[in-house]
């Protein structure tokens, strides 16, 4: 059957214009009708996502969206909400999951973690599954949930549908080899999305991670009273950005790289280093330029040692390589940066494009908001922990807090927003809320307040605050006495662990207040943490399994229910690193 569209003479084209459209609306049209049918069921998919910051859970949407174009039926599960009872009747199961502290899983993901990695998991044969890990190479326990959730699987005789693709912090290129080798085993039954299409990317427009707003810095200053401790306040401006954000969301900032450093470097290196190179996303600039502003010489991690062994002679190298001990990597890695490779195991790289070929990108870093958008219009503000030590004979300092302390005044450092869904306050502003944020996990709660305050939530608001010595280190101190003053934070309990001789932490005055904790969390008060993930937070938490069984009775394993019910019901909320 042929079908024919004719454009009315009195459409305001003319005669030419009117035979070319309705010729191709024609096509169209007849196209669309001859489409073949997809060939048999559609395919069943569940993916479940494990996510501290928000990356599992979007590339998860991405991959519904993707397969939603074929003959798929894709269902997307958060790991807390997922119904664990259906897993052994799966027929394509998808796990996306990221990694985070000491090689922990995300909070929306620890329950089905720890139920998998238990006796009581059923067995899984039937179901097919493969495993996309989020990682960061510069942490020692790289992708560490995934490759469990991973050998766990099939421990339990689940089929491995494809290999598991552990990504670094770049994770776009691995989400579609990944993605695109699930879908070239799935099509011929599925009968329809490409291998080239599984894993569309999105049109960016305006301003975004990969293309960052060049942000004028308004205001930076130590919050620290006299010593060596440093504590920036640093205020961005996102006028005629396009960017907005929430609070609880996060700020991505890109670093420049210490030039003193690049220059010891570049008098180090064995060969011309006056010469253009590529950069990681294309194009090219000098070596000098492209080590200060593109690749990253502040972390050493497995993969680039093993790479410099391979050109190096250095036999300590070559030993720690071939030991592949956990520790011993870590060991080494901890407290050195890239210029101790090229001083102290020089390698034989052939020229400049060798030698970054080997280098990661510098990457940027993450920090949470500590202002409300309400409160700041067309600003963003941060605050950050300028890290400095010494170590191994050198003086180190973190590559982007020392940017924004030492390099950044007259710069304009690109910036994006990091949406986290998954640190908010609640809906309903009467709900109260008790918030733990030592130290820079300060951070959103001073946003958290400022929010509160303007929009006349009713609910209390609790805030336990730490740090060593109230004298120099009472970060936003003012502001936090303001705000009970005029009746903003109702309670303000605060720790100076090195004011007496007993150290106090959160952790112990959250303790001596328990009654008082327990009665605000069992009248529905919402808890949020904020700040270290590998002591505090698990101190924290600790404490408040204790509270809940001195205070409510409860046993130790009704405790476990209990806490983990309020992260279920979103009442218990973390954001840490």
């Amino acid at each position: 059957m042929s079908t024919s569209i004719q454009i009315p003479d009195d459409a305001p084209f003319n005669a030419e214009q009117r035979l070319w459209l309705g010729q191709f609306l024609s096509q169209l049209l007849a196209g669309a009708l001859s489409a073949p049918a997809p060939a048999g069921p559609a395919v069943p998919v569940t993916i479940l996502w494990g996510s501290q910051t928000g990356n599992a859970e979007g590339l998860a949407k991405k991959l519904v969206k993707s397969l939603k174009k074929g003959n798929f039926e894709p269902e997307s599960f958060d790991m807390a909400a997922y119904d664990r009872s259906r897993l052994p009747q799966e027929k394509n199961l998808l796990v996306i999951t990221s990694t985070y502290g000491d090689g922990e899983p995300p909070d929306n993901a620890a329950e089905l973690h720890s139920w998998l990695l238990s006796d009581a998991a059923p067995r899984l044969e039937g179901v097919n599954f493969s495993v996309l890990a989020l990682g960061d190479t510069n942490y020692p326990d790289f992708c560490k949930c995934g490759i469990e959730f991973d050998t766990r699987l099939e421990q339990l005789g689940a089929s491995r549908l494809s290999p598991r693709v552990d990504s670094d912090v770049d994770y776009d290129a691995p989400f579609k080899q990944w993605t695109d080798a699930i879908v070239a085993l799935l099509a011929p039954a599925g009968g329809a999305v490409s291998a080239g299409t599984a894993a569309v990317e999105q049109v960016e427009t305006g301003f975004s991670k990969k293309n960052p707003f060049p942000s004028p810095i308004l205001r930076n200053f130590n919050l620290n009273g006299p010593g060596d401790k440093q504590t920036h306040h640093v205020e961005f401006s996102l006028e005629g950005s396009g960017l907005s954000y929430e609070t609880g969301d996060a700020l991505g900032v890109y670093p420049t790289n210490p030039p003193e450093v690049v220059d010891e470097i570049l008098a180090n290196l064995p060969f011309k280093t006056a010469v253009d190179v590529p950069l990681p996303d294309g194009g090219e600039a000098s070596l000098r330029d492209a080590l200060i502003s593109s690749y990253d010489i502040g972390n050493l991690n497995k993969s680039l040692i093993q790479k410099w062994q391979a050109r190096s002679g250095s036999p300590f190298l070559r030993s720690l390589a071939e030991a592949d001990d956990k520790k011993a990597w870590d060991d080494f890695c901890w407290g050195r940066d890239l210029i101790d490779l090229v001083i102290d195991h020089p390698a034989d790289f052939t020229d400049a494009e060798d030698f970054v070929a080997v280098l990661k990108k510098l990457q940027p870093r993450l920090y949470s908001i500590a202002s409300s958008p309400k409160a700041h219009p067309g600003e963003v503000h941060l605050c950050v922990g300028i890290v400095r030590y010494a170590s191994h004979g050198r003086k180190r300092g973190g590559i982007c807090s020392t940017f924004l302390a030492d390099r950044a005044k007259a710069a304009k450092p690109g910036v994006f927003v990091h949406v986290n869904k998954a640190f908010r306050l609640p809906e309903s502003g009467d709900t109260p809320v008790i918030m733990v944020g030592p130290g820079t996990g300060i951070a959103p709660f001073r946003a958290f307040l400022e929010e509160r305050k303007i929009t006349g939530a009713k609910g209390g608001n609790w805030l336990f605050f730490g740090n060593p010595h109230q004298a120099t280190d009472f970060l936003y101190g003012e502001e936090l006495t303001g705000f009970v003053k005029d009746g903003t934070l109702q309670r303000l309990d605060l720790a100076w662990s090195r004011d007496q001789k007993e150290k106090v932490y959160v952790q112990n005055l959250m303790l001596q207040q328990g009654a008082e904790l327990w009665k605000w969390l069992k009248e529905g008060a919402a808890f949020y943490v904020c700040g270290d993930a590998s002591r505090m937070a698990k101190d924290v938490d600790a404490a408040l399994h204790t509270i809940a069984e001195e205070q409510g009775g409860l046993s130790k394993e009704s405790a476990a229910e209990w806490v983990g019910q309020l992260k279920k019901d979103k009442r218990y909320l973390r954001d840490v690193y």
